[in-house]
């Protein structure tokens, strides 16, 4: 880093707890933890605790389409479901930036336009940046920018 613009490990983590939201294409769901004590657990790491963190992480579950899968764990759940509660805990908290690898790789056509519909709204309704690496181009239709990058290079 440029000398006098350092930023510290511990500050680093606050940011990226506070003001991004991760979907990552593996899912990296707990698999002792039902679909919403995922999102809970998420919401706990952010400072959102008790009755607020079950409460958000259930109205974040049922947007997603999963209100009647709350209650699953990972093992339990198809992986389009699995992509769906890796949605939800990127959009538990509001976080300001969401960052998605491939949201839509394991979702069928219905539930895939159903995320990519939340996500528009998400971006033109509560200001939120959206940052989505994908092969998809139902999700270039959607976006207000698209960057291309082949064999690691801006196109």
């Amino acid at each position: 880093m440029i000398e006098g613009n350092e930023v510290s490990e511990k500050r680093l983590a606050e940011i990226r707890r506070r003001s991004l939201g991760f979907v990552f294409q593996q899912f990296n769901l707990f698999p002792s933890l039902t679909a919403v004590e995922n999102v809970e657990y998420a919401l706990n790491v952010k400072g959102v605790k008790g009755k607020s963190a079950r409460t958000e992480a259930e109205r974040v579950i049922e947007a997603v389409g999963l209100g009647d899968r709350q209650h699953f764990l990972p093992r339990e759940l198809s992986g389009g479901q699995k992509q769906r509660v890796a949605i939800a805990r990127a959009l538990a908290g509001s976080a300001p930036i969401l960052l998605a690898d491939e949201p839509t790789a394991n979702l069928d056509s219905t539930a895939g336009t159903q995320i990519l519909d939340m996500f528009r709204a998400l971006a033109k309704q509560e200001n939120r940046a959206l940052v989505i690496v994908t092969h998809d181009p139902k999700v270039r239709a959607i976006a207000d920018r698209v960057v291309k990058i082949q064999d690691g290079a801006l196109v």
